[in-house]
């Protein structure tokens, strides 16, 4: 049999063209090629002009997956990459492109240098950048990660929903996005044997076969903070920080489960389930000005490391001058307001309250009352229209109350009150019941034959009980007269 021999390799033989990056330092608008990262992390590059035929720079595939998780991992290893804005260029043309880019920037004006950041690339994002100068990056500026036709509809149908009902109550287009519904959402499970119904957020997720998953996120009193979360022991500072702003306020170190990977991240408490969310610090995004203020890169790097930092002389959209502490927020993937503790517990609370007020449009009880779930007993009486007693709520300033509840049909609203209604109405039956027994024994506004008893009738009486009653009342009665 004829052996088939393969041709040798040609040093000439062309080779698959590839993307390169490009990078510009902030503080001095230099262009220069990217060579690789140094071990201790500073950016190796090299200028245009110095460029030889055997320097190696950096080589990207051009599939958009593969690019996005290389950047990811570039990024991560760099040391203050906030310092550099980086753009992916054609490897062919390199030299060329970054010679004309260097005399674009020279010459242009500053409008003109803020479009490039259309071009700019950044960690997931290969034009990130058109989101980046607002607090706004939340999920209306997250591209489209999910179709409606990936959903499993029909088990959404077990829980009571279905496209149409998560468009009217605007839950759709943050799944779609990728990210949890923005308020909590009525859900029904029936389990065969007993069927539930609570409040949850809702998320999309790929499972390991491929196949979007729907996930549940149940209202909880409180996490345990006890329990370690992906491995990390919390501190009594983490807590406190979890408990008065969400957010924990360092980066940590956590284990996936699944692979054991140690991911570097920072972790916030969901304000309306009360569950822990971690996001991967390398993930995060810092804008590059917020509401007017410009960040430097001490600041972006104090962000990064998912503290809190305060700015002064913000402008709001009334063009209203405001000072407040700004923080990564895990659960919302961005940075946020937080002007003081008591504020975010209010609008936690107000949001809950709001939530279950405007999700009864079907005629249904809620399940769950400010944060607080029904037991299978109270919940029973709850739906029937009968007041229930539930304890273990708590205010805005973090204090414990309890009080009575009542479910309005004609309205589909929670009625609450601090004291039990129904000893209210029955003390306002008795006080109308001594009204009515001092009516008849004091002023004789009843019965006639009533008029002049001077022994107290019962409640209610208005006829002698016996005969003394009625001799009595048949003497005559003898007036009497007004000293002077």
């Amino acid at each position: 049999m004829e052996e088939i021999t393969k041709p040798a390799a040609n040093a000439n033989a062309i080779k698959p063209v590839s993307d390169t990056l490009l990078v510009m330092k902030k503080d001095t608008n230099k262009i220069e090629m990217v060579k690789g990262v140094s071990e201790d992390g500073s950016l190796q590059k090299v200028p245009p002009k110095e460029m030889k035929e055997n320097d190696q720079l950096i080589r990207v595939d051009k599939h958009g997956d593969l690019f996005s998780n290389f950047f990811s991992n570039f990024y991560r290893q760099l040391k203050n990459p906030s310092q550099f804005n980086f753009f992916k260029v054609s490897e062919y043309d390199a030299v060329n492109t970054a010679k004309d880019l260097q005399q674009y920037i020279d010459q242009a004006s500053p409008e003109e240098k803020e479009k490039l950041k259309e071009y700019e690339v950044l960690p997931n994002n290969t034009n990130p950048l058109k989101n980046q100068n607002t607090m706004e990056n939340n999920t209306e500026t997250q591209e489209y990660r999910f179709q409606p036709e990936q959903i499993d509809w029909k088990t959404m149908e077990k829980f009571g929903l279905n496209q149409e009902k998560l468009e009217k109550m605007n839950a759709l287009d943050p799944l779609l996005r990728g990210f949890k519904t923005n308020t909590l959402i009525p859900v029904t499970i029936n389990l065969g044997t007993a069927v539930s119904k609570m409040d949850v957020r809702l998320s999309l997720q790929t499972a390991d076969n491929g196949e979007v998953a729907v996930n549940l996120h149940g209202i909880r009193k409180e996490p345990n903070y006890n329990l370690k979360f992906l491995g990390h022991e919390f501190t009594d500072e983490d807590k406190k920080n979890l408990k008065e702003s969400g957010n924990m306020g360092r980066v940590v170190d956590l284990v996936n489960p699944k692979t054991d990977e140690i991911i570097p991240s920072v972790i916030s408490r969901d304000r309306l389930t009360n569950e822990l969310v971690a996001y991967r610090a390398e993930y995060m995004k810092i804008p590059d000005e917020i509401k007017g203020i410009k960040l430097d890169d001490h600041q972006k790097q104090t962000l990064l490391e998912g503290k809190p930092l305060y700015l002064e002389g913000m402008t709001s959209k009334k063009g209203e001058l405001f000072d407040a502490t700004v923080q990564f927020n895990a659960d919302k993937r961005y940075v946020e307001f937080i002007f003081n503790n008591n504020q975010n517990q209010q609008q936690s609370q107000q949001q809950n309250q709001s939530q279950q007020q405007t999700q009864n449009n079907d005629g249904e009880a809620p399940r769950v009352f400010r944060g607080k779930e029904l037991d299978d007993a109270q919940y029973d009486k709850f739906k029937a229209g009968q007041t229930v007693y539930v304890d273990g709520l708590v205010d805005g300033k973090g204090k414990a109350y309890q009080g009575y509840i009542t479910f309005n049909k004609e309205t589909s609203k929670t009625d609450f009150s601090f004291t039990n209604p129904n000893k209210l109405k029955e003390k306002a039956q008795t006080s109308e019941d001594h009204k009515t027994q001092k009516a008849v024994n004091s002023d004789g506004k009843t019965n006639e034959a009533t008029k002049n008893l001077k022994e107290p009738l019962d409640s209610k009486q208005q006829q002698p009980a016996n005969k003394q009653q009625e001799a009595q009342q048949k003497k005559p009665v003898r007036s009497k007269g007004r000293k002077m």
